[in-house]
């Protein structure tokens, strides 16, 4: 079933990657029209997000902006599949970097480094940093696709710009293995998922509720003696982006969890700007102890 699954829908994505984007832009807003006003997929999950970030708006505010974000949503999603063709040069002068010299500073202080980003804007195009501007080898940390096949497409696709996806568990062995051969490398951590009960060492206050929150960047860090960043992706406009880096040096003299924290705040802020470039389908706030205030 994995197979048939994969020769169903791969000609279907890579029939979307060689769009021009104008055409491309065009079938994201058909998808939209259809998941977002016929289906309603997951509708009530995002309605219940924004209820519970954003209850200071005024209803009409908050369905304006539940509008936005399935287009975004959709948009994400084609412009994912257009990864698997598009060039390194057309990517680049759609995802620009404002302050590189940050991430360049900590290279040159000889360290790993983990770079912290939640689900905001594109984080998918972020690889591009690992083709052209860093000397380190780079790395996504993500959670392995059930199905392998998609799996190996999905790895393929990132290991075209220079970046080795690796599952939660290879993590720590990788990184203990390349730190005694030497290799130095740029490890990416969607840091703003909702861990699992048992394994939250830490809660902490997001948007006015108290969440488990994963750790394990921070933690890494202060272990293995490595270096941090927090990256700030924006949207300039439909398919183009910038990211922003803010170091974070010296990590072990940081009490445990205020780097976590640290990136909670930078990312709540980042949401209250744009709330719609967010992605408000995933059941961030599960498991919270309390409602906002």
């Amino acid at each position: 079933m994995q197979l048939l699954a994969y020769l169903l829908l791969y000609p279907f994505i890579w029939f979307i990657s060689i769009l021009p984007f104008r055409i491309l832009y065009f079938f994201s807003d058909i998808v939209c029209f259809i998941i977002y006003r016929i289906i309603g997929y997951r509708k009530k999950t995002v309605r219940e997000n924004l209820r519970l970030t954003l209850g200071h708006l005024s209803p009409k505010e908050l369905k304006a902006i539940e509008k936005r974000f399935y287009s975004h949503f959709t948009d994400s999603f084609f412009e994912m599949a257009k990864t698997l063709t598009i060039s390194d040069k057309e990517l680049q002068k759609r995802y620009v970097f404002e302050n590189y010299e940050v991430i360049e500073d900590l290279e040159a202080k000889g360290k790993s480094i983990i770079l912290l980003l939640g689900h905001y804007a594109s984080y998918e195009w972020l690889i591009i940093m690992n083709r052209r501007l860093t000397t380190y080898k780079g790395y996504g940390v993500y959670k392995v696709i059930k199905n392998k096949y998609f799996d190996s497409l999905v790895r393929k696709i990132r290991g075209k710009f220079n970046t080795e996806l690796i599952g939660t568990r290879e993590t720590i062995p990788v990184i203990r293995q390349n730190e005694r051969k030497g290799v130095k490398g740029i490890y990416g951590f969607v840091a703003d998922q909702s861990p699992k009960l048992g394994k939250a060492l830490h809660w902490a206050m997001f948007f006015g509720m108290e969440v488990p929150v994963f750790t394990g960047g921070e933690m890494l860090a202060k272990k293995q003696d490595m270096n941090m960043a927090y990256a700030k992706v924006s949207k300039l406009s439909r398919g183009h982006y910038s990211a922003a880096f803010v170091a974070v040096e010296n990590i072990k003299e940081i009490p445990d969890y205020k780097v976590t924290d640290g990136f909670l705040r930078m990312l709540e802020q980042q949401i209250l700007e744009a709330p719609e470039y967010y992605l408000w389908t995933h059941k961030r706030f599960k498991h919270r102890k309390n409602d906002p205030a």
